[in-house]
């Protein structure tokens, strides 16, 4: 005789069709104290997700390479890479184990108050160097190559030749020591974000010299990154000799001042007759085939 499987336990299947009849209802009707509990759910939640805590960077690896016996170490890093006008400016720093400044953070997290302070104590403390790229490198080399050039040459400014170099980023130096790239290395490794404010504090002070030369750019404010204020004075004045001249804002404001310096554009696509001249005097084998 061949039974049902589904009857073999009925006991124990009813309880869990009841409870799930039973539940049914719960999911579809809405009390108004469910409406009240959904509405206020999310704001807590977002509350809950908006506190992000940020690890300050750390000596680390600086440490463990002096464990090895490898010192001294150097960090660098550059400022002014997206501007519109103005220089590369790139340092490198070797920090002291034993004098390391408190408070030192990557650059963009701390304010022009307390940049300013760190300065001179990493000055008064560490081994610092700075190089700058001026915009004319920056037209021949592109931003690039002048970055990287002028981060080499903070690197070998140092008083004492470092034995490992930390630079921020995805490319590394044609440093005659190793070189390790770290990419957000200035929220990571201590000397690069010591090498990121003295880079942030010194071009900015170049800045508000420059704004003192070239008036009108509001470039003491801004620095010369491309906020509105800043596009609107370079429509209004034209380009400076401070301005990076293939940077699109640049090259649109130096097209509308200074027409006759801009170059056509060549047509790839245009047909040129060319004139081929063929010495009489050269005979021709047909049997060669050519």
């Amino acid at each position: 005789m061949i039974r049902d499987k589904s009857a073999k336990n009925p006991a124990k299947d009813a309880p869990k069709k009841q409870a799930a009849k039973k539940a049914a209802p719960d999911k579809v009707v809405e009390t108004p104290v469910a409406k009240t509990s959904a509405v206020k759910a999310p704001e807590v939640a977002a509350g809950k997700k908006g506190i992000i805590a940020i690890a300050p960077p750390s000596f680390r690896r600086e440490r463990a390479l002096i464990k090895r016996g490898v010192w001294p170490v150097a960090g660098c890093d550059e400022a002014g890479r997206g501007p519109l006008a103005g220089p590369v400016v790139a340092a490198a720093v070797i920090l002291d184990p034993d004098r390391i400044p408190r408070g030192i953070d990557d650059s963009k997290r701390l304010t022009a108050e307390e940049r300013e302070k760190l300065f001179d104590k990493i000055c008064a403390t560490a081994q610092v160097s700075v190089a700058v790229a001026s915009p004319t490198r920056i037209d021949r080399d592109n931003i690039l190559r002048a970055s990287l050039w002028a981060l080499k040459r903070a690197v070998v400014a140092l008083p004492e030749a470092p034995r490992h170099v930390f630079v921020d980023g995805r490319d590394r130096l044609d440093t005659e020591c190793d070189c390790e790239a770290v990419i957000g290395g200035d929220g990571i490794v201590l000397s690069i974000a010591a090498a990121s404010i003295v880079a942030k504090v010194t071009r900015d002070r170049l800045m508000c010299a420059l704004a003192q030369d070239c008036p009108g750019y509001g470039f003491e404010q801004h620095k010369g990154y491309a906020v509105p204020e800043h596009l609107e004075a370079l429509d209004r004045l034209g380009p400076s000799i401070h301005h990076r001249s293939f940077f699109a804002p640049v090259a649109a404001a130096r097209a509308k001042h200074m027409p006759w310096t801009v170059e056509p554009e060549r047509d790839l696509f245009s047909v040129t007759e060319v004139e081929v001249q063929v010495d009489a005097q050269v005979e021709i084998d047909v049997s060669t085939g050519l």
